[in-house]
């Protein structure tokens, strides 16, 4: 992937992301929202999905792991936009983090996760080396993250288009919760990538009127 490409995608997940804060917030900048605290929450999380449990046998759930990270980058882009850094460094971060990406090892990616806590909970901003450290050691490539965001936001629209904010949006579909509907939409589309935000919506919106 070049770097014209890597700039794309983030700027159309900013784009996006800008979008979804404004749903939520016309003015969602000038809110103080603190998403470094997001950030290390959804950390915990991720770790759930993943396993960390010596006492009980435990099967890492990577869609669902994958999700928490694409909710992660949702708060990170958000505190980079506010701030004004999100910039070149970033996507080329972002670019290395796919690249030359060492072989699966999961105490390795347990303390990726920690740092990116440790890191966050240090500085209360988003802390764009050790998340791209978190991509590396999964790994998740750059064009899997940007395809996964786009599903996620998506189905973030969907949730305030359907009453999240207000307390009447169902989270539980046919006895699964949201999140995973969103992996199966996912997994099996067919279509190009300008047509991934309006297939989905349409998909999660067929899925949730016969819940």
């Amino acid at each position: 992937m070049n770097q014209a490409e890597a700039l794309a995608m983030v700027g159309t997940m900013a784009e996006m992301q800008d979008h979804h804060n404004r749903q939520v917030h016309p003015q969602w900048r000038e809110q103080g929202y603190a998403y470094y605290r997001a950030v290390w929450v959804e950390c915990a999380e991720l770790l759930d999905h993943f396993g960390w449990k010596w006492w009980k046998h435990q099967q890492p759930d990577l869609d669902q792991v994958k999700l928490e990270i694409v909710d992660i980058w949702h708060f990170g882009l958000s505190d980079l936009m506010r701030a004004g850094t999100l910039d070149d460094e970033v996507a080329e971060l972002l670019v290395s983090a796919s690249e030359n990406t060492p072989d699966p090892d999961a105490e390795a990616f347990r303390l990726a996760v920690e740092d990116l806590a440790q890191e966050t909970l240090r500085s209360r901003v988003f802390a764009t080396a050790p998340f791209a450290q978190v991509l590396r050691a999964l790994p998740l490539p750059l064009d899997e993250l940007f395809r996964m965001y786009v599903g996620k936001n998506v189905l973030n629209n969907f949730r305030q288009d359907h009453g999240y904010k207000t307390g009447e949006y169902r989270k539980l579909w046919h006895g699964r919760e949201d999140n995973e509907h969103l992996v199966e939409v996912l997994h099996g589309l067919e279509c190009a990538p300008e047509d991934v935000p309006k297939t989905v919506y349409e998909q999660l919106r067929s899925l949730y009127s016969v819940a």
